[in-house]
């Protein structure tokens, strides 16, 4: 039975990994033809705007920029499936040598967004239920409305303003240490933690009405006991469907993050090349955030069969 269980867990990973395959590559297509219809020009970009006409027009026939869109996307693709990305139009820098540089601080800080995101979003959660319509309640619900309410970069700016520009506790830029990565990971996980911290008020709630509950009670174990073992486990699955959702607009919001706190991240280069008409850079770094996206949902699917009997029995 359990060699069953662990072939047919190992069959549905490989199949949501072939499904990743035309995820791909729809993706590329999307973001291949934004681009090629997208106004300006990358030669121009390169070159400036008084540039000789004819070295704007032989660099585009370098570049391949006159060919048909089909072609185009066609030597593209053929060299991301060989690993090839291409050459930045900006530096000349190979595309995958640059994003595994700025990959990594893009990573650091979604991760501890996440972590922020929801540790703080499933203990206030806890705390607004179990003590719900108390002040411990309002005052969570005030900050929730708070950080609902609250665009990414407004909370960014207000958290330099206040721990870097007037307490002077922390630094508001770059990604040298621990302590520059406390303020871009609360700006980007303040509004993920807000939603989260809802969705648990309200799983635990429903969860905390139920009969099992009550039954628990009954036989006299404790209350922490019954709220983390028995509550918590079962008002988890909806949460653990809101932060994988969510995990994708934090790896999104990591462009606006990066940007205002300085930070070496893919998201900030990514909007370096947009302004540069960067093309493949652009296309590398969407492909990149797009694989990781699917990743993640997938290691949260994976997790649902931890959670929930009724998934974990599709294995069995």
């Amino acid at each position: 039975m359990f060699h069953r269980k662990e072939g047919n867990m190992i069959k549905y990973i490989v199949r949501r990994l072939l499904f990743m395959v035309p995820t791909m590559l729809g993706v590329s297509l999307i973001i291949f033809g934004l681009l090629y219809l997208t106004p300006g020009d990358a030669a121009i970009a390169k070159l400036g705007q008084h540039a000789p006409p004819e070295a704007i027009e032989a660099y585009r026939e370098e570049l391949g920029l006159n060919d048909p869109f089909l072609v185009q996307y066609g030597r593209y693709m053929k060299g991301a499936l060989h690993g090839d990305l291409g050459k930045s139009y900006l530096s000349g820098a190979d595309v995958g040598d640059t994003l595994k540089e700025y990959f990594p601080a893009t990573v650091k800080l979604t991760l501890f967004s996440l972590a922020v995101a929801v540790i703080f979003g499933i203990l206030f959660g806890i705390l607004s239920a179990v003590f719900k319509y108390t002040w411990i309640d309002k005052i969570s619900m005030f900050f929730g409305m708070i950080g609902l309410s609250m665009p990414i970069f407004w909370s960014g700016l207000l958290f330099i303003l206040l721990f870097s520009v007037k307490l002077g506790w922390l630094p508001s830029s770059g990604l040298r240490s621990f302590k520059h990565l406390i303020l871009p990971g609360f700006a980007l996980g303040f509004q993920s933690m807000a939603v989260i911290m809802r969705q648990t008020r309200s799983s635990m709630l429903d969860v905390l009405n139920k009969d099992y509950i009550r039954t628990a009670r009954s036989k006299g174990f404790r209350e922490r006991y019954v709220i983390f073992v028995h509550a918590l486990k079962n008002a988890m699955i909806p949460v653990l469907t809101s932060a994988g959702l969510l995990t994708g607009s934090l790896i999104g919001g990591s462009v606006l993050t990066e940007t205002i706190f300085s930070i070496p991240g893919i998201g900030r280069h990514m909007v370096q090349s947009i302004t540069a008409r960067d093309y493949p850079m652009i296309l590398g770094a969407v492909l990149l955030i797009s694989l990781s996206y699917c990743i993640l949902n997938l290691i949260v699917d994976i997790l649902y069969g931890f959670l929930d009997p009724r998934v974990r029995s599709q294995y069995e």
